[in-house]
């Protein structure tokens, strides 16, 4: 796993749309490097090393180290742009990273125990697939594990009830209380919940 987290890169001069172009017929992806106040540096990247890493999902939260012309550099990616029906990447952008400055990304959440929550007869409703964060890049975990086991049915989980890693703050919860995103909720079963919308308004039309 780790080697696919560091990726060979050669610096580029030839620019354009025409430039990317051939780039991609030669099975290379071009590339941008840019952040903490440097100049923007273009890259070219091997295709197939970085297809192989961009299936891994914890290459979208990890720190990465782009070894430019063998100078070792460590970056998060920001963006990455796909061909829209074929298994191509068309262009990266990579962000330099300090290891004493805070960074900003969004890493992925993983829900774990959902069997406990269907044997109470509900279902699982995710309102989140990632969560924006911030912290020292030594810091930075690959995913947010959420923990269902105790979801009651009609039960909600917020940001509020996340146990982030130690020096890992919510960039939502940073804005204030009313920032306080929903991440998960268990669901009543559908024809439960319809019976009992159904006895609530026969017992109001008796009344």
């Amino acid at each position: 796993m780790t080697d696919l987290f560091t990726l060979a890169a050669e610096v580029r001069t030839d620019l354009g749309k025409g430039a990317s172009r051939r780039l991609r017929h030669a099975n290379k992806v071009p590339a941008i490097l840019y952040g903490e106040g440097k100049d923007p540096v273009s890259l070219t990247l091997a295709h197939n090393k970085v297809f192989r890493a961009q299936e891994e999902e914890a290459f979208y939260s990890h720190v990465l180290t782009l070894d430019i012309d063998g100078e070792k550099v460590e970056c998060l990616i920001k963006d990455m742009q796909r061909h829209p029906y074929k298994n191509i990447v068309m262009h990266m952008d990579f962000m330099r990273i300090d290891a004493t400055h805070d960074v900003h990304t969004n890493v992925p959440v993983h829900f774990i125990n959902e069997e406990a929550v269907a044997k109470k007869g509900a279902t699982v409703a995710h309102h989140v697939s990632e969560i924006a964060i911030t912290c020292l890049p030594g810091n930075l975990p690959e995913f947010i594990e959420v923990d269902v086991a105790d979801l009651e049915v009609g039960q909600t989980l917020h940001l509020s009830d996340v146990k982030f890693p130690e020096g890992v703050t919510s960039d939502e919860l940073a804005k204030g209380a009313d920032h306080d995103q929903a991440v998960v909720t268990a669901n009543a079963p559908k024809g439960k919940a319809d019976d009992e919308e159904g006895d609530e308004a026969e017992e109001a039309a008796a009344e």
